[in-house]
C-alpha cells in the first residue's frame, strides 16, 4: 500500500518544494516540516500496527515518542516564528 502511494507522495512533495521556492522560503524550514509530517505518519503507522497486535500500551508509548520527536524537530521553526512576531510588534 505504501509503495503504491509513494509515487503520489513524491509529486506532492515536489509541488510543496516548488511553491516554497516561489515564495522564497528557506528550504531548510520546508524540509523540516516535511520531515515532521513523515515522522507523524510513521509514528501513527507503528502505533496502529501495535494496536492491531493487541499492544495498546506499546502503541501509546510510540505515539508519545512520535510527539516528542516532532516537538524537538519543530523548535527551530517555532523560534523563527516567535522572533518574526516579536519584530512586528511595535516598541521592540
Amino acid at each position: 500500500m505504501f509503495l503504491f502511494l509513494a509515487d503520489r507522495m513524491a509529486g506532492i512533495i515536489l509541488l510543496i518544494q516548488k511553491l516554497a521556492a516561489r515564495a522564497q522560503l528557506e528550504m531548510v524550514y520546508v524540509e523540516t516540516i516535511l520531515k515532521i509530517i513523515g515522522v507523524s505518519y510513521i509514528a501513527e503507522f507503528a502505533a496502529q500496527i501495535s494496536k492491531d497486535a493487541g499492544q495498546e500500551a506499546l502503541a501509546a508509548k510510540m505515539e508519545l515518542a512520535g510527539k516528542i520527536i516532532i516537538l524537538s524537530m519543530a523548535v527551530p521553526i517555532l523560534t523563527l516564528l516567535i522572533e518574526t512576531i516579536l519584530t512586528m510588534i511595535p516598541g521592540n
